[in-house]
């Protein structure tokens, strides 16, 4: 095949893609790790395995294109390779793990670790982040085994690695995670002007009322431009307990009302929800009154913290809203909520 330089550069021509400069500039460091997995291994009784190339950690501001450039770089690969969403790709270890110890082993990472890299030569994860203790603790071990293994790592964060557990319990002790990133991984920053995801919605309505047929074609398109390929569902591990985001694909996630509000969730889910998603768009909001006061209150809960992690929120609802909750217990409360909802609707708002 061609080069990934190469061939960005022929799909920006065609307009299939949009040519950034910052793009252009680390393509260079995709294309590193592409060639040298692709190089073939050759294996003999005294040759030694060839030693896996540098990673990549490209990190930047929310919309700067780092997925569309992974997928463009996952797309070109030809080794196995797994694509994953890094909080889903820890909660998957975290349940290997304790499937691990019930056979009794001493070190349930070890054999985790191993299943990973008999699997794949490429991890790449969309939105390294890290704010839980466990997964703080962990991830260090994890890694050098990974590495040691031959696993190469590509990942996207929207934080530079030092950052990374900032303000954490305990964080001395990840600290040694943080160097390993360096001295294993390339950390490069995409520094981009432009924030795609913004201009895609720029003067676009981000609310529709009534939630009809109409308003369904409408978020189903801005779901097929934002989401930009498949989707998969998103589990959330909050105290033990799993939270569902139906869909979700490169930080935009999307759900129904009765989704997030018909069911028992409570300030903690919606702060994970919020801390996984750059969008969230949210179909069918009901109007709110007496009958329907629990979920008025959770969906009351969950705009409050969409809004404080400034996430873009997209969403189609039975009234506009001041008029979503006329009559009933709470209806005071609830001005605040919709002052907050226009708000979310502004120009810019959430950049």
């Amino acid at each position: 095949m061609t080069d990934l330089i190469t061939e960005y550069q022929t799909l920006a021509a065609a307009g299939t893609l949009q040519a950034d400069p910052a793009q252009e500039a680390v393509l260079p460091e995709f294309e590193r790790i592409r060639s040298a997995l692709a190089a073939p291994v050759k294996r003999g009784l005294f040759r030694k395995a060839p030693e896996a190339p540098k990673g990549l950690y490209l990190w930047g501001g929310v919309g700067r294109g780092k997925s569309m450039l992974m997928d463009f770089f996952v797309s070109h690969v030809e080794v196995p390779v797994r694509r994953v969403h890094f909080h889903a790709f820890m909660q998957e270890i975290h349940a290997a793990m304790h499937a691990a110890r019930q056979t009794g082993v001493e070190d349930a990472i070890a054999p985790v670790a191993a299943d990973v890299a008999a699997s794949v030569r490429l991890l790449a994860f969309d939105e390294m982040q890290i704010s839980d203790i466990t997964d703080a603790m962990i991830v260090g071990r994890l890694f050098e085994a990974l590495f040691a293994a031959g696993v190469v790592v590509v990942t996207t964060s929207n934080r530079v690695p030092d950052d990374l557990y900032k303000d954490g319990l305990n964080r001395q002790l990840f600290l040694p995670f943080i160097d390993l990133l360096k001295e294993r991984m390339v950390v490069w920053e995409l520094a981009s002007p432009t924030d795609y995801r913004q201009d895609r919605l720029a003067g676009a309505p981000t609310y529709f009322t009534p939630h009809n047929a109409d308003a369904r074609t409408q978020m189903d398109a801005i779901w097929a431009d934002l989401a930009g390929g498949a989707d998969s569902q998103l589990d959330l591990t909050v105290n033990s307990r799993t939270v569902t985001l139906p869909r979700f694909r490169n930080g935009v996630g999307r759900a129904s009302f009765f989704d997030l509000c018909a069911k028992p969730l409570g300030p903690a889910d919606y702060l994970a929800i919020a801390e996984a998603c750059k969008v969230l768009m949210i179909d069918d909001i009901p109007c709110l009154s007496r009958s329907n006061f629990n979920e008025a209150k959770r969906f009351v809960t969950l705009i409050d913290a969409l809004y404080e992690a400034r996430v873009r929120l997209i969403c189609s609802a039975a009234a506009v809203p001041e008029m979503l909750y006329l009559e009933g217990e709470g209806t005071f409360e609830f001005e605040r909520t919709a002052s907050r909802l226009r708000e979310m609707q502004s120009e810019g708002w959430g950049a």
